[in-house]
């Protein structure tokens, strides 16, 4: 049997977050990454989404190990509910793996893990593979790349990057070593798909420290409140040094921020004197001009710091007319309805607002098209599937392989689920695995797509009710058939329409009783089908229809 080694992807392909993939040779199964997604707004109900997991609990006496490339929930955030399933150890930089060890210590489901630390240019024997940790830009520090040395050659797995020449710790992506795995020989290349629409450079982390100073400098009596994604922690330093150059205290909001940039300190990835930190139950004692906040919240999510300071429930002070909102972020697809839903409250506070689309006071960790050709051209490989990405971006990635002259036979436009195959032959496709949405429901409850279709129902269409009771032994009607109605019309208002469905549905049940039926459920779904016929065919409407009929 010719040697090979299978991926399979989980998460990740067709979407932004819940990545999630398996390598696989000789049996053995290597997980990258564990992470999350968050829901639409028309996801009623669903807190975050989940790869499906279950062709790896399956398999989970073969899985020799989790490699996490960095801090970010939509590579993490699923792992408290992996790991109670698949318990092998957890290898990462040691901020990335601090982030991890916070969530899922919270979680309660830390205590029996193993958590294996790596440093730049490190590498491991895990399983079957020799796994080499490969320093990379993006927007958490200890991002890494991922070389996998394996019987069929070098698989290389971008992570998350940028080609930032100036970031913000002074650790850039190690263009160096990917070139010279280059010259080694890639079998295959996963790279990140999210700006391959996008022309051009990202731009650098540090270019939004200048604009953060002048916004500053510009506002020196207004208490300046900063929201952006508590991992950030280069963007959080940048923040914090814009604020102690114009002579603000700093005050940390939300329970992930505040951990983070206590666990950033200690790992020494920020740095900030004690004097210039104050207790946001102190913001008071100073003036406007005299503070800067930074908060989480940036993508509007309800339970977050912004979110409560919009609404004006947040505990220790509130925003307004003093005060400038700063969102140093870029709404994730599907948050902008939330995001927007937050500006406009702020604003009903008299605050000023400053987001991305008014100053540049984001920089995304993503690369372009730029960078994406760069690394395309340091790692010259064999074959190529675009991971990390909306559709659109996966396409748009594949086509710039193309035409960096890249043979259209060894490049894969993949989606969740697919399993791919590496060999000395090239790169095909071999299989479909389970890799649905799971959606998570409050801390613990757990559901697939039939409960969310039924909650989409009852919010667009509402809910009728019917209920009536049968005598048996006089083949009549007990009780008066009687018709609710919720989250679609007024009864008071619509008198004739309950009018006209009670008829139908007395009508319908004198037929069936008639006949002899004097089965609860059957009767139950006559009365449903009536009322269906009515609604459908005269009213054009389709709500939730919910019977009940006791024979007695």
């Amino acid at each position: 049997m010719a040697e090979s080694i299978r991926v399979t992807f989980l998460g990740g392909l067709g979407e932004i977050g819940r990545n999630c993939l398996a390598l696989e040779q000789d049996g053995r199964i290597v997980v990258v990454d564990a992470g999350l997604m968050f829901p639409e707004p028309t996801m009623y109900g669903v807190d975050i989404i989940l790869p499906d997991f279950r062709w790896l609990i399956e398999r989970k006496d073969r899985v020799d190990a989790i490699i996490l490339t960095h801090g970010h929930e939509d590579h993490t955030g699923s792992l408290r509910y992996l790991v109670k399933d698949v318990n092998v150890p957890i290898y990462g930089a040691p901020l990335t793996l601090g982030f991890a060890r916070h969530r899922l210590s919270e979680a309660k489901v830390a205590g029996d893990l193993t958590f294996i630390e790596v440093a730049d240019g490190e590498r491991r024997k895990i399983g079957p593979f020799d796994v080499e940790f490969i320093a990379v830009t993006h927007s958490v520090p200890s991002a890494h790349a991922l070389a996998f040395h394996t019987k069929v050659g070098i698989v290389v797995h971008s992570g998350d990057f940028k080609l930032d020449l100036t970031p913000i710790d002074g650790r850039r992506t190690d263009v160096n070593r990917l070139a010279a795995l280059g010259d080694e020989g890639v079998a295959l290349l996963l790279s990140d798909s999210t700006n391959a629409e996008e022309p051009g450079f990202t731009l650098s982390e540090a270019s939004v420290g200048a604009v953060l100073r002048r916004l500053f400098l510009e506002r020196p009596q207004r208490r300046m409140v900063v929201a952006c994604f508590a991992s950030h922690i280069h963007r959080i330093q940048q923040i914090a040094n814009a604020a102690h150059e114009t002579g603000r205290k700093i005050a940390f909001m939300g329970r992930s921020m505040e951990a983070n940039v206590k666990l950033a300190r200690k790992l020494h990835q920020l740095r900030l004197d004690s004097a210039d930190i104050i207790d946001v139950e102190n913001i008071d004692r100073f003036k406007p001009g005299e503070v800067c906040v930074i908060c989480t919240g940036s993508q509007g999510e309800p339970l977050a710091v912004l979110s409560r300071l919009s609404r004006g429930d947040a505990r220790n002070f509130k925003v307004g007319a003093d005060d400038t909102v700063i969102l140093s972020s870029h709404p994730i697809p599907g948050n902008e309805w939330s995001v927007g839903r937050v500006i406009d409250d702020l604003h009903r506070e008299a605050t000023e607002v400053i987001d991305s689309s008014q100053e540049p006071v984001h920089a995304s960790g993503h690369a372009r098209q730029g960078e994406l050709r760069t690394f395309q051209q340091l790692v010259r490989p064999s074959n190529f599937v675009p991971i990390h990405g909306e559709y659109r971006h996966m396409v748009h990635h594949a086509e710039l392989a193309v035409s960096m002259g890249l043979s259209p036979k060894h490049v894969l436009i993949c989606e969740d689920g697919d399993q791919i195959e590496v060999s000395p032959k090239g790169l095909r496709r071999t299989g479909k695995v389970p890799a649905g949405f799971h959606y998570i429901d409050g801390s613990s409850s757990d559901f697939d797509e039939r409960p969310l279709e039924e909650r989409r129902m009852l919010a667009e269409y509402g809910v009728l009710m019917i209920s009536a009771g049968v005598d048996q032994e006089g083949a009549k009607l007990a009780s008066p058939v009687s018709v609710t109605a919720r989250g679609w019309f007024e009864g008071s208002s619509d008198t004739e329409v309950l009018v006209n469905l009670t008829s139908a549905v007395r009508n319908a049940l004198h037929e069936a009783i008639a006949e002899g039926n004097f089965n609860a459920d059957s009767l139950s779904k006559v009365a449903q089908r009536a009322a269906g016929r009515l609604l459908g065919q005269k009213y054009r409407r389709q709500p939730v229809i919910m019977t009940a009929v006791v024979v007695v």
